[in-house]
């Protein structure tokens, strides 16, 4: 099998399985879905959201120039495009373009 077919076969792979495991509740619950399932469904977002955060500013240096001033801006710039046009995509990606230059130009 050359590279070519055995991505595709790959990629394929990890597309049936990830729909697999979206779908299986739908498939498991079909009647009534317990209150747990329906708790977990309401802070698990927030939760693994909170949890990419951490991981993001982890590394931050708070002790050496810029102080993590880059990534203070960069996060302030999601939090507030998000309250205001409570699109993700556009949050993050201009928070993104906001670091990457003040990474780059500014510090």
């Amino acid at each position: 099998m050359n590279l070519d077919a055995h991505a595709a076969v790959l990629v394929l792979a990890m597309a049936l399985v990830t729909w697999l495991l979206r779908f299986l509740p739908f498939l498991i619950f079909r009647k009534h879905t317990p209150a747990y399932i329906l708790y977990l469904g309401k802070v698990l977002p927030s939760a693994m959201i909170g949890m990419l955060v951490i991981y993001c500013l982890k590394e931050v240096n708070l002790t050496i120039a810029p102080f993590g001033l880059p990534e203070l801006l960069a996060a302030g710039s999601v939090v507030g495009l998000q309250c205001w046009k409570r699109n993700s995509l556009v949050s993050i990606l201009f928070g993104t373009a906001v670091y990457m230059i003040l990474t780059q130009i500014a510090f």
